[in-house]
């Protein structure tokens, strides 16, 4: 059972797509550590998990 999921979550700035139709699926007791670079829209993605910056 996903303790939580995520289905094709896109989201833009303008004419910048920062998200393009991200899916993600974290089980109960699953770790997960989400990387990458600068601007790269893992705080976006965090935003729009915690609903306080809606995915597009």
């Amino acid at each position: 059972m996903a303790a939580l999921e995520i289905c094709e979550v896109s989201h833009w700035f303008g004419t910048n797509r920062i998200l393009n139709k991200i899916n993600l699926r974290i089980d109960a007791g699953q770790i997960v550590a989400l990387v990458g670079p600068s601007g790269c829209g893992k705080s976006t993605l965090l935003q729009a998990i915690l609903g306080t910056h809606p995915p597009s």
